[in-house]
């Protein structure tokens, strides 16, 4: 018998293999992305203390395009890198939350190295 693949278990899968390895610490914080079918979220975490630094997502009042889009990708990667350049952070590690590294998170990833950060 056939059965239907759950596209959700398999991206939890694969995120909670790549968090085996991707930890942020507070001279290295995390750059965690999120992805769903209406917005993209971005947000720069220190684990050790368990706190959000920097949050940005396509809901904010600052990112023009409120779509889930590679236009609005490269805003919110933009955006992100600026508000942690204010805060100091220039070196991050890339967490894609287990979604492949294409398209979107690739557009936002970019956008992010070529507005000042580090990873």
């Amino acid at each position: 018998m056939i059965t239907k693949i759950d596209r959700k278990a398999e991206r939890q899968r694969r995120h909670i293999r790549v968090r085996r390895k991707v930890n942020g610490t507070s001279e290295c914080p995390r750059l965690a992305v999120c992805k769903t079918n209406k917005n993209i979220i971005a947000q720069i975490i220190d684990d050790t203390k368990g706190e959000t630094l920097v949050y940005v997502s396509t809901l904010d009042k600052d990112i023009k395009t409120k779509k889930a889009n590679i236009e609005a990708a490269k805003e919110v990667g933009t955006a992100i890198a600026k508000k942690a350049l204010d805060k100091k952070i220039k070196d991050v590690v890339f967490d894609r939350g287990g979604f492949i590294y294409h398209g979107v998170i690739k557009e936002l990833a970019d956008a992010a190295r070529e507005a000042g950060l580090n990873f």
